[in-house]
């Protein structure tokens, strides 16, 4: 048994075995579970439309379900701040279903956004790490969470089991929509299935990777981080890490942004974290990464020091950045789980470099439980 420094240390490496806990929820060998699905019908979508609203890391997780429920189900998805929708005004005449996110369950903003949506008459969905949680119980319908008990405050293992089960969702509402037949249905989890162990397999070597990284880079003022499509989601989430971590500025961005303002940071104290990975069958991942490599390209003409997450292997991403962090090849939709876990422990490695308590960041709590 491994020793662990610090509490957010043992929930990364958890992640495999969180994994399994919350897919067995949810799958009866290589196929949904019929009782999951019945739930599920208590949260119809008539509109084919979805809001999602969450705060913090549960808001990223939102921004990559916006894609996943798009792509693979057809669905029109918004993803709100809790804290500003539960305070708009007007009439809205939409009248989507309502997906909450929330580690904890019980985020006063989130539990706002909630009563907004029940006092409208919306149906409700709570994903939640505490299945016994006031959001758990006052939604329609309730996903939880095995992620077990997270005690470091920034969010690690409840993140990805958070991406997980938003997966399984989306598996769900495309066979019920018609969108997904048997044999791709299978593929998904069978893939999905495989996760745990893959990211067990790659976790010490990239814990001794970004403990290296940390200390390469533990100079840098600011981080900005790009990602593309499903990925923006993640760099929101690794820049968001590294901030309540170890007190490091950084920023998240989709990547065809960079251009657009933020490159006239980038400089040697301002290095970049770029989400370069891809999925062959998938011609949009393709196109993605394509656009991703010109970008990396001119980043290199300009001199700018750039961390980069690339498929294992690739050499072409290599030769283009200063450090290339390998994970093993996915698909585009389950990418992420594996992109997110090497940030986590660039994050936690940036704080022992800065001598932070990477459990216990100042001024921040496990769950908000005031507006």
């Amino acid at each position: 048994m491994q020793n662990y420094a610090h509490e957010m240390l043992r929930e990364i490496y958890e992640q495999p075995e969180a994994l399994r806990r919350t897919l067995a929820l949810y799958l009866t060998g290589k196929s949904l579970n019929p009782e999951v699905a019945a739930r599920l019908a208590v949260w119809p979508i008539p509109e084919g439309e979805i809001l999602i609203a969450a705060s913090g890391s549960s808001r990223h997780s939102g921004l990559a379900a916006e894609i996943l429920l798009e792509d693979l189900c057809g669905l029109a998805v918004d993803v709100e701040y809790s804290s500003e929708y539960c305070c708009r005004g007007g009439e809205d005449l939409r009248h989507p279903s309502v997906l909450v996110l929330s580690q904890s369950g019980e985020t006063s903003d989130t539990l706002a956004a909630l009563d907004a949506a029940r006092r409208r008459g919306q149906k409700t969905l709570a994903i939640t790490n505490a299945a016994a949680s006031t959001m758990a119980c006052e939604a329609d319908v309730s996903m939880p969470l095995a992620a077990g008990v997270e005690k470091a405050i920034p969010a690690t293992k409840s993140f990805t089991c958070q991406l997980a089960v938003l997966y399984l969702l989306a598996l769900y509402e495309g066979v019920r929509l018609g969108r997904m037949n048997s044999v791709a249905l299978e593929g998904h989890i069978v893939e999905i299935q495989s996760l745990p162990d893959s990211i067990g397999a790659q976790l010490d070597g990239w814990r001794e990777q970004m403990a290296v990284l940390a200390n390469r880079y533990n100079s840098a003022a600011t981080f900005l981080y790009l990602g593309r499509g499903i990925h923006y989601a993640i760099a929101r989430e690794g820049a968001l890490k590294l901030k309540e971590s170890s007190y490091v500025h950084a920023e998240g961005y989709p990547a065809g942004e960079l251009k657009h303002g933020p490159n006239a940071l980038v400089s040697d104290s301002v290095p970049l974290v770029v989400l370069a990975t891809v999925d062959r069958n998938l011609e949009a991942s393709v196109t993605r990464y394509e656009k991703t490599l010109q970008l990396l390209r001119d980043m290199k003409v300009q001199g700018a020091r750039v961390i980069a997450v690339a498929n294992a292997g690739d050499k072409e991403v290599a030769e283009l950045v200063s450090d290339c962090v390998y994970v093993k090849s996915a698909s585009e939709y389950l990418l992420p789980i594996l992109e997110v876990i090497p940030l986590q422990l660039f994050s936690y490695f940036m704080a022992l470099e800065h001598g932070i308590d990477v459990d216990r960041p100042r001024n921040l709590s496990k769950s908000v439980v005031e507006i």
